[in-house]
């Protein structure tokens, strides 16, 4: 091996190994996140909301593991161009790791409910940094003199094996997430699984089914690993501009008893014709009757919620009082909340998109006034209010079909105000009325179809949506940012 690839590879190596030493002390420990995954929310935390859709956009699910490996790659990279100095300036060297030593604890000290060891496990993982990478540039330069490239390389081969091991017995022993697991699965929630409704899933071929499975359920938001809470360990606490501030457990909410309802939510996120939407009955305790138990003072306009993992949104308190079955959910689909959706609490408001309202893995209610606050999206660019917009799409046919009779059927949505039509139409001709499934309430999205009497070529089909106020949904095209994007989904179909 060249002399000046040797210390580059060794301090990449090096690096690598600093990074496995975090991540077994914190499996051991039982630290919430590791300094990878504090540093990767920190990426997330700092990235402008248009870059941050875009990223969405481009990766959708696979924004948290690009954001650890982003993460990774730099530190990899860093440490092979400190491993260089190490050779010919060492002093230097020794610096650049204790900088970023210290930037690290920097950046992962302001994370919320990382904990105090955290920012230890960053000086832990730079002494180990500097040992290997000074142990393998020794053996590197024996091996350069010797013309042994397979003693250096062995050297490698151990630090790098090793390093993989402590990776995977860190996350063997931090078994956090299956102490949580089983604790959801102990769980007898007093719900039951309701029956789909009658005539609400028309059952075509290739639409989205009306009731979404919990395990296809879109998810969107900032947590790299998800916060792990037991029911026991869960608190609420309710403060601000009330009359009386409260902390309820897990045991108070079921001891209220819950309430099922059928909504259908959506991430601002969701471009026309997209895929971030989804429905399901969820169970849980009326916001309203909780907020009424505070006593809200009359010239608060907000509630502020916090998750456990930092993330913080606001939301209008008329659309947790007027009546809606805006919900503090612990069931989903009839069984506990999945971690990844906010188990053991969420909220869940009809009609609003869920950076301003669906806060998952809730801990903190601070009643507030819009003016006093901003949240983590709206810090971002994002609108302070997020009702849904009315907005349709198209999901069959393909881009092929036979000509004759040919089913367009799709969704359409708009939350708390409900579907009053649907219609199509082809190459830009007169607008035909499609077919309604039958809904439960206003708060879910629904099912349509039209029959189309399909003619040979290259058609564009186009559908629009009304909602119960009469009011079509706009042909206007605009970006999801910053408040939902608008326009007519549609598709073009070639039929023979």
């Amino acid at each position: 091996m060249a002399i000046r690839r040797a210390p580059l590879l060794a301090g990449a190596v090096a690096a690598g190994a600093g990074l496995a030493t975090t991540e077994l002390l914190a499996g051991v420990l039982k630290v919430r996140a590791s300094p990878v995954v504090a540093l990767g929310e920190t990426v997330i935390a700092m990235t402008p909301g248009t870059i941050a859709h875009k990223i969405i956009e481009v990766v959708g699910h696979g924004d948290k593991p690009l954001a650890i490996t982003s993460v990774v790659v730099v530190i990899l990279a860093l440490g092979a161009v400190v491993g260089g100095l190490w050779v010919t300036r060492r002093l230097l060297a020794l610096g650049a790791i204790v900088v970023f030593v210290v930037l690290g604890m920097v950046a992962v000290s302001s994370r919320p409910n990382t904990g105090p060891l955290t920012p230890l496990l960053c000086i832990a993982g730079g002494i180990v940094t500097m040992a290997v990478l000074d142990w393998l540039n020794r053996e590197g330069r024996q091996a350069d003199a010797d013309q042994s490239r397979r003693l250096f390389l062995r050297n490698v081969g151990i630090v790098t094996a090793g390093s993989a091991v402590a990776v995977g017995f860190g996350r063997w022993v931090g078994h956090s997430r299956t102490v949580v697991e089983r604790a959801r699965a102990r769980l007898k929630l007093p719900t039951q699984k309701l029956a789909t409704p009658a005539g609400a899933d028309l059952e075509v071929t290739g639409v989205a089914p009306w009731r979404t499975p919990p395990k296809d359920f879109y998810r969107i938001d900032t947590a790299l690993t998800v916060p792990l809470i037991e029911p026991d360990e869960w608190r609420l606490r309710i403060h601000g501009m009330v009359d009386r501030e409260m902390t309820l457990t897990y045991q108070d909410l079921l001891d209220r008893g819950l309430s099922d309802a059928w909504i259908t939510i959506a991430c601002v996120s969701n471009e026309v014709g997209g895929d971030l939407i989804g429905n399901t009955v969820w169970g849980g305790v009326p916001i309203k009757t909780l907020l009424d138990e505070a006593g809200v003072r009359g010239d608060a306009d907000a509630l502020l919620s916090t998750s456990k993992d930092g993330w913080t949104c606001g939301t209008p308190l008329e659309a947790l009082t007027d009546g809606r079955d805006a919900l503090l959910a612990v069931a989903m689909d009839g069984e506990p909340l999945p971690i990844e959706h906010g188990f053991p609490v969420r909220q869940v408001v009809p009609g609003l998109y869920g950076y301003v309202s669906a806060t998952k893995w809730v801990t903190d209610w601070e009643i507030t006034r819009f003016q006093d606050f901003s949240a983590y999206w709206t810090e971002r660019g994002w609108a302070p209010l997020g009702p849904i917009k009315t907005q349709s799409r198209i999901d069959v046919p393909g881009g092929k079909a036979r000509a004759g009779a040919v089913k367009v059927a799709g969704v359409a949505w708009a939350q708390h105000r409900g579907v009053e039509a649907v219609e199509v139409r082809v190459d830009k001709g007169e607008w035909r009325q499609a077919t309604l499934a039958r809904v439960p309430n206003i708060d879910t999205w629904v099912q349509w179809v039209w029959d189309w009497d399909a003619e040979p070529g290259d058609h564009r089909l186009e559908v629009r949506a009304t909602d119960s106020t009469g009011e079509p949904q706009t042909a206007q095209r605009a970006d999801v940012l910053p408040d939902g994007a608008t326009g007519y989904d549609g598709a073009f179909v070639t039929v023979t």
